[in-house]
């Protein structure tokens, strides 16, 4: 974060944002912040000042001078008197209003216990000055920044919770028929859990994938009509045909293969005219 004595910002000197789309909030605490400071706002922002632990201000987009309690003293007798720092600590924290990114991902159990990976997609944003308030007051920072990745960590055992409420009770095969009922469990869990924090939760998309590439494989091969004995041939086969065995096509129908006799159970004798 940018920073003088006079003028406070979010803004890089080349005009980038210090919040960008990965950083929910950011601090600062500088000794040089003293009444007549000057602090500017982004329309993507709120910005709260705090002094020994209290808020002093909440401020939304805009410029403005600050005022603190060492007022009664002006801010350069102030700087010129303690060798260019003030004897008063505050902190200036910028808080994203914008909409951002995060991403969850873990692991749940089906009916049958066979393991499942899920990965929850969602938007969130702080909507106004009463939610920045509560996203400092209850999610602290992890050094001068709170970043989604943190949200993600926190929000982590609330999605597990509510993915594995309907995981646990449903077949493998099944899953993707409760796809809406699982998408609407973990919204309703996440929306009350993130309101704590003072965030609002937009979209969300839930991904459910078998975590074997086996099982991923069998049950693509049930969803185009083969039976699970069937599904379970046809794989055998692939794996076989990748390997150049010539037995594969046998495996796929379940015959016995005869080197010199039988090809996929068939008598070559039977078949000349």
């Amino acid at each position: 974060m940018a920073l003088t004595r006079q003028v406070i910002t979010a803004l890089n000197p080349n005009g980038t944002d210090m919040l960008g789309t990965r950083n929910v909030a950011i601090k600062i605490a500088d000794e040089s912040i003293v009444s007549g400071s000057l602090l500017t706002v982004e329309s993507n922002h709120f910005c709260i000042l705090k002094s020994r632990g209290a808020v002093l201000q909440i401020y939304e987009t805009g410029q403005y001078a600050l005022v603190t309690p060492d007022k009664p003293i002006v801010g350069s007798i102030v700087q010129g008197f303690f060798g260019g720092a003030s004897p008063w600590v505050y902190e200036v924290i910028y808080i994203n209003r914008s909409k951002l990114l995060v991403r969850s991902v873990g692991t749940a159990t089906s009916a049958e216990m066979a393991e499942v990976s899920y990965q929850a997609d969602y938007y969130i944003h702080v909507d106004t000055k009463e939610a920045a308030l509560d996203l400092i007051t209850h999610l602290p920072f992890n050094g001068n920044l709170i970043d989604t990745k943190e949200i993600a960590d926190y929000a982590g055992p609330a999605i597990e919770q509510a993915i594995n409420q309907v995981i646990q009770v449903t077949k493998l095969e099944n899953i993707n028929e409760h796809i809406n009922e699982l998408r609407e469990n973990v919204k309703a869990h996440l929306t009350d859990f993130l309101a704590v924090f003072g965030i609002m939760l937009n979209d969300l998309k839930i991904l459910i994938l078998p975590k074997d590439e086996r099982m991923r494989e069998l049950i693509s091969l049930q969803a185009i009509g083969l039976t699970p004995i069937e599904a379970v041939r046809t794989y055998l086969a692939l794996r076989m045909a990748e390997k150049g065995l010539v037995s594969a096509a046998n495996a796929a129908i379940g015959a016995p293969f005869n080197i010199g006799l039988t090809y996929a159970g068939i008598d070559p004798a039977a078949l000349k005219p």
